[in-house]
This record gives structure tokens, sequence and C-alpha cells, in this order.
């Protein structure tokens, strides 16, 4: 099952995205060009996902919520390759959050309002804080919180933390169920 308007999901110069199984696109986000939504992602009002000039790659239970500019980094004379964005499985990005070119592992949290630059790698199991500003080029390495801006390594997360990232991504993958269940009706 899947939803989505016409006017959600665009096709670029000739390459559309390409939806896993349950996943939610919200009527009025936008997901557009070279973009892969794995399996129960979930796309929330007004974010825009805008694979044009490059490609986006998101996996498996990963929630996108409202208002987050999802983009790469073009490939020209500054930057040869450009940068893809690509993001893992059971991330929860939260609302206004903006990811540009850059590389996001499993089980991560971006806080509201947070921002990851071009060329950022940001491990698996990591909690960036709301407002953060993750620099270009900058590694986070797993297992921590990172807040400020920029953004540096605060402290380990505690077990309670690491368990928070799975039960954020079923969470929002109930959600979603329920959302297409009355979009579907």
């Amino acid at each position: 099952m899947r939803h989505y308007t016409s006017n959600s999901l665009r096709s670029f110069r000739g390459t559309s995205p390409v939806l896993g199984e349950r996943v939610l696109i919200d009527p009025s986000a936008v997901v557009l060009g070279d973009v892969e939504l794995g399996d129960d992602v979930s796309v929330w009002p007004q974010a825009s996902v805008r694979g044009d000039m490059h490609r986006i790659r998101v996996g498996a239970r990963t929630s996108i919520q409202d208002g987050c500019v999802l983009h790469i980094t073009h490939a020209g004379p500054y930057n040869p390759d450009g940068w893809p964005l690509l993001i893992g499985e059971d991330v929860t990005i939260g609302h206004h959050a903006t990811l540009h070119g850059c590389t996001v592992g499993n089980r991560v949290l971006v806080g509201m309002g947070a921002t990851v630059m071009d060329g950022a790698v940001v491990e698996d199991d990591v909690v960036i804080a709301a407002g953060a500003l993750v620099t270009p080029g900058k590694t986070l390495r797993g297992g921590y919180l990172y807040g400020g801006s920029p953004a540096r390594e605060m402290r380990p997360l505690t077990d309670a933390e690491r368990d928070y990232f799975r039960y954020s991504a079923d969470n929002y993958v109930k959600l979603k169920e329920q959302h297409l269940a009355e979009l579907e009706a």
C-alpha cells in the first residue's frame, strides 16, 4: 500500500522516485527525481525530498518529518563528484531538519531544526540535538550525542537512548499505518 498524489511524486529529467512497500508520502510533501525510499518510510507534511542533480537513498523505517528539506550537492567544478544524500534505516529526522549532501547511518535521531551539511558523515547510533549545525565534511562518531553550532561531541549515549532509536522508528511506522488507513478510506 502506498499513498501519494500526482503532485507529491514527480519525475525529473526522465528519472522517477522508486518506493518500497507501505510508503506514506503526505499529499503536501514533494518527492522528486532520483530518490529511493525503503519499506515503511514516511514523508510527512511540507517535507521536500529533491533528487534533481544527484541521488537520494532512504533506508527502511525512516521518518522524514514535517518541513524537512532533503537535498544533494551537484557535481561541478568545485566538487567533481558532488555529494549524494544517503540515509540509513530506523532514522528519525525531526521537524524542519535539513540534510544536504551527507551520509547518515542507521539508528540516528536528527533533532528538530538541525542541519547536516555537505560531505558530513554521521555514523550509526547517533543523536543530533535540536538546532545543531553539523559543518561540511565533519564525521560524527557512533554512540554519542552531538549538539551546538557547530556541533560537538557532548557525551556517550545511554542504553535507554540507544533503545529509543528502534522505539521511535516503530512508533512512526505504526502512526504511518494509521494515516494510510485514513487516506485509503
